[in-house]
């Protein structure tokens, strides 16, 4: 998770690439207005290069080789929540979609794997930008997944040290493990360290959380790290000119 920002390594939107998404949902409709809502993007950031009805039809052929899945909750006769483990166990990145903004059903797709959730009512505003941020494997936080999190009151919340807490603070603002040292003035095995044993005590407290948006989920659910702390960051590079 490696997104560099800052005077020294600025990354710009010209210079980064196309963000391939195969969209899934049985509504024509509304895929019309995903299609437009990506076309509005003045900075094309994003290209649909595959939709489909189904898991199986938007996944066979082009939509194949996509950076991120969007997909719809409800297909068919019912939600999908048990395919998402299996397509992130297979690599793929999964943003659902959805017109349930029930916080049980948004943590249990949270649970499940998916990288984010994106309610429809919130779709125009938070769509291209929720695509984007997972492509690059940074987190994003909806305002219906926000709201879910801060209702969750599931118990078993580990004690995570002061140094784990701020690894993972700053390492959910986008920085690799190498910035995060050199902020803390650690090593970057250490980074690591403090990372896999936030893992290892949510493993211990019954709440796995085997993706990077599951311990972010877990970290905000239990109040670690604020949301509003989740996203950009200056390169320590360009930090004592600030």
């Amino acid at each position: 998770m490696d997104l560099r920002h800052g005077r020294g390594d600025e990354v710009t939107a010209s210079q980064a690439p196309t963000v391939r998404v195969t969209v899934i949902d049985d509504h024509p409709v509304v895929l019309e207005g995903i299609q437009s809502w990506i076309a509005s993007d003045p900075l094309g950031r994003v290209e649909v290069i595959a939709a489909g009805g189904s898991i199986e039809e938007a996944l066979d052929g082009p939509g194949a080789s996509c950076d991120v899945v969007l997909l719809d909750l409800n297909l068919g006769q019912g939600l999908v929540i048990d395919r998402i483990e299996g397509l992130t166990a297979a690599g793929r990145r999964i943003v659902v979609f959805s017109q349930n903004s029930d916080p049980d059903t948004i943590l249990a797709v949270l649970d499940a794997g998916a990288c984010a959730y994106l309610a429809k009512h919130e779709g125009r505003e938070h769509c291209v930008e929720t695509l984007v941020a997972v492509a690059a494997d940074r987190p994003y936080v909806t305002p219906s997944v926000a709201g879910a999190m801060v209702t969750d009151q599931r118990p078993a919340s580990p004690k995570l040290s002061g140094q784990e807490q701020e690894a993972l603070r700053l390492w959910f603002q986008g920085m690799s493990k190498a910035s995060v040292a050199r902020r803390m003035s650690i090593g970057e095995n250490t980074v690591k360290q403090y990372i896999d044993r936030a893992r290892m005590k949510y493993i211990k407290a019954g709440r796995a959380a085997p993706t990077t948006f599951a311990l972010l989920a877990r970290a905000i659910e239990d109040g670690l790290i604020d949301s509003r702390e989740v996203g950009g960051y200056r390169s320590f590079a360009a930090a004592p000119e600030e």
